[in-house]
């Protein structure tokens, strides 16, 4: 019988996965053919979905972009030669985007069943989780330090120094929360890692769990990600059958539970204390700090609060050591970073490379450039409250430090791509109405500096009086900079002042409203 792969990935889901899984079996009887599907995660090259992958002695061929009109004709092809098929790409490990990748997270993406604990191990799943079962919190804590592991969610913070504060702070409960509320523009790691192998999340929770002496986690997952949190939720009870969750892990004496948790559907619930907040039944409103989620997070206990990246890169350090992690990267952003590539871009995807690799590399080398074929012109990178980067500047390696010499930031990844018909005033101006609309509403500079934000803008784009109001403009990102409780507020002058600095031309006399504002 032939064996086929199939996503249930969301990406491929919107383009008809399942009806096409449903029409393959289907039919399959009356070409005489006997077929068993296995749905997997996405293998993050989203233009090609939904991809059919087939086994054969030599590895897995792939087939896509499918429609349900090429069920019967694929078919066909699966009776003789596959090749003949006009979707058909060859070996799936050597399509040039996937090949040229360094995927140390994402490896088994795609690959594996995501509910299968079997599968996951066999694919060296659980490894490290046995190597930490065999070391005390200490040295699993100064594994994560030495591998030199950043938090993948946007503020970069070494993950061993918060463990290390958890780990040392007296109490009788501690926590691991997960902060899955991937709520960015162009982003969508999060998402493919949890639909796609959601055990290697589960796991590097639990490693995290036993090294700061935490017997819960959390999985905090956007509403948005109906699929993520019912495959969470089963990958959840697989590995507790299996007994890698539970009471007593594999008969170590260590006890460790995680539950998911559905989001409230507001952005600031990506902050960590508001996603705290709202994990304890309240309001989405950030928290003053100190004290630190570290000493006082969750319920009033210290709490780990990682991204799904930063805690699923954390089994293959416990299991290949923390020297093979760091030997990827460079300077101080060590390990890799899954690059998502979004907008208007030929090849959209996920792209898992060492940090470091140059914007130029990903747009056009993985990316191919725009997809509508004109000059690009401005690279968001790292959300809505991300700086924009001109086409002048994609020699700039992605990694931490360079992207902030230059007044950027690299965030969770996220880098949405504009050609040269994006009007640049009016993305700041959006800039300050996603402000406006999603902002908690606790400090007056985000809450009404954005308001104030949106008027400005708008009055510079009218031509009124321009010259004083890019004065304005300019004193009103000083002061929300600075003054805004949390980044919600502090970085949306990010990509309101990069437009003005790299794009002044754009502020002039326009009276149209943004095409976004609908949208927003």
């Amino acid at each position: 019988s032939l064996h086929l792969y199939l996503p249930l990935d969301s990406a491929a889901l919107s383009m008809d996965a399942d009806e096409i899984a449903l029409a393959l079996q289907v039919q399959a009887g009356s070409y005489g053919l006997e077929i068993s599907i296995t749905r997997t995660g996405s293998r993050g090259m989203l233009w090609l979905e939904p991809l059919l992958e087939l086994h054969t002695a030599a590895g897995r061929v792939g087939f896509g972009p499918l429609s349900l009109d090429d069920v019967a004709g694929l078919l066909q092809a699966l009776q003789g030669d596959p090749a003949s098929h006009p979707k058909y790409l060859g070996p799936v490990d050597e399509i040039p985007y996937l090949k040229k990748q360094q995927r140390l997270t994402f490896a088994r993406c795609g690959i594996v069943d995501p509910l299968s604990v079997q599968d996951y191990e066999s694919h060296g799943g659980y490894a490290g989780l046995c190597k930490a079962l065999g070391m005390d919190g200490d040295a699993i804590i100064q594994a994560v330090t030495d591998s030199g592991l950043r938090g993948r969610g946007g503020a970069a913070f070494p993950a061993g120094i918060k463990w290390r504060t958890v780990a040392d702070a007296p109490a009788d409960r501690k926590y691991i929360c997960c902060n899955a509320d991937e709520g960015d523009s162009g982003t969508f790691a999060d998402r493919m890692l949890m639909e796609g192998d959601p055990l290697c999340l589960i796991e590097g929770m639990t490693i995290a769990g036993i090294a700061v002496g935490a017997t819960r986690g959390y999985i905090y997952c956007r509403s948005e990600y109906p699929n993520a949190i019912r495959i969470l939720e089963q990958a959840i009870q697989a590995a507790e059958a299996a007994g890698w969750l539970g009471e007593d892990i594999q008969g170590s004496g260590h006890e460790f539970r995680v539950e998911v948790r559905r989001g409230a559907g507001a952005y600031i619930c990506g902050e960590e204390t508001a996603m705290l907040e709202s994990l304890e039944g309240k309001r989405g409103v950030i928290r003053f700090k100190p004290p630190l989620p570290a000493i006082e997070g969750l319920f009033g206990r210290p709490t780990v609060v990682n991204n799904v990246l930063t805690l699923g890169s954390v089994p293959l350090i416990l299991d290949k050591g923390a020297a093979f992690y760091r030997n990827y990267g460079q300077g101080r952003s060590l390990g890799t970073q899954p690059y998502q590539l979004a907008g208007n871009i030929r090849y959209g995807g996920l792209v898992e490379m060492a940090l470091g690799t140059s914007l130029r590399e990903l747009v056009e080398d993985f990316g191919g450039g725009t997809l509508s074929g004109r000059p690009l012109r401005a690279l968001q990178v790292g959300g809505p409250l991300g700086a924009y980067v001109p086409a002048s500047q994609l020699g700039l390696q992605a990694d931490y430090e360079s992207l902030a010499a230059a007044g950027a930031m690299l965030g969770h990844g996220g880098i949405v791509a504009f050609d040269d018909t994006v009007d640049m005033a009016g993305m700041a101006q959006f800039a300050m109405q996603f402000c406006r609309d999603e902002s908690c509403g606790k400090c007056t500079p985000c809450r009404i500096g954005a308001q104030r934000g949106v008027e400005v803008i708008r009055r510079i784009r009218n031509g009124e009086r321009c010259e004083e109001n890019l004065v304005l403009l300019q004193e009103l990102c000083e002061t929300m900079e600075q003054a805004s409780l949390c980044a919600m507020g502090g970085m949306t002058p990010y990509p309101v002042m990069s437009a003005l600095k790299h794009f002044p031309e754009d502020f002039g006399a326009d009276s149209d409203e943004p095409a976004m504002e609908a949208s927003a």
